[in-house]
């Protein structure tokens, strides 16, 4: 696992205690509420022991090349601290962003694709139909390890796809071998940058990466989430907070994702979490999460069969 950044330390912090506070209750209950009283139902204390989540499966081979308005590489090294770089780009009347698009040649899809500070992401969650591989974790199966919320396939085109971590780390190594076998029930040693699931020219975040992006848009002010929040879709019922600002083009969308424990779609309006390329241990992995009840962001860990969103950064 890399070293954590000042925000990584804190944000690791307050992510694990929502996932002990998480624990806690699943084992004092056998209700699916969702996250607004239980904040990360599907990363519980259980091992995943018995799941199959695609990182030992084939899968068809397909090209897959990458289009872009722009030729700008994202860096982890390279931090913009000025205070017009924690503004943003957007206001209520005018968008200055820096946008450009991606078109992936596996099946032709374009996406949005915004610069932030030095770094070029895209500003929608990918969308790749990576099917036919099987999902086994116990009881609960599936013909895919990627999803659209409630299988419904105009949730596709509005939130993404949900995909395990084996997935979005290529673990079967169809389009690079740099996340080679990183499933679950196992320690890998990925080679960074890991393309994984994204198209080629782009990569899976790491732990580093989303530092550097947190650092732009935060600067220590803790309303990470709160910039890249889209302007729509969030819940406020109980806090008030709900909606972000979205003032970087970032557009995080309230996405929810899929528990592996029932199979079920939980928590859409409340939480938009992102896989990291770096692992937490055998079972889990990172991820960063923004949540309806709070402006800032966290690293989380959440158990690798989970279906979670995935956003990818420009090499």
């Amino acid at each position: 696992m890399s070293k954590l950044s000042p925000w990584s330390k804190r944000s690791a912090a307050i992510g694990s205690i929502a996932f002990l506070c998480a624990a806690l209750f699943v084992a004092c209950s056998d209700d699916d509420s969702s996250f607004a009283t239980r904040p990360s139902d599907w990363s519980s204390s259980s091992v995943c022991d018995d799941c199959d989540d695609g990182s030992s499966s084939s899968a068809k081979s397909s090209s897959s090349s990458v289009k872009s308005s722009s030729s700008a590489k994202s860096s982890s090294s390279s931090v913009e601290l000025s205070s017009s770089s924690r503004i943003g780009c957007k206001t209520e009347t005018e968008d200055n962003c820096e946008y450009g698009e991606l078109v992936d040649d596996r099946d032709g899809q374009t996406y949005k694709t915004v610069k932030i500070g030095d770094q070029w992401w895209m500003a929608e969650n990918l969308n790749y139909a990576f099917t036919d591989v099987p999902y086994s974790f116990r009881e609960i199966t599936s013909d895919s390890t990627s999803w659209c919320y409630d299988n419904d396939s105009d949730n596709c085109t509005k939130y993404g796809r949900f995909y395990t971590w084996a997935i979005a780390m290529d673990s079967v190594g169809i389009w690079s071998g740099n996340g080679k076998d990183c499933g679950s029930d196992k320690i890998c040693s990925p080679t960074y940058p890991v393309r994984g699931i994204c198209p080629e020219g782009w990569h899976l975040p790491d732990n580093g990466e989303w530092d550097v992006l947190f650092t732009v848009v935060g600067g220590g002010s803790k309303e990470e989430g709160k910039v890249l929040k889209s302007t729509s879709g969030w819940d406020d019922y109980y806090t008030h907070i709900g909606n972000g600002t979205d003032v970087f083009g970032f557009s995080a969308l309230p996405t929810g994702g899929r528990s592996c424990y029932g199979g079920k779609f939980n928590n859409e309006s409340f939480y938009a979490i992102f896989w990291s390329s770096t692992e937490y241990d055998s079972d889990y992995g990172n991820a960063v999460s923004m949540a309806y009840a709070f402006d800032y962001a966290v690293l989380s860990k959440e158990e690798k069969p989970a279906g979670i969103s995935v956003r990818c950064i420009q090499n």
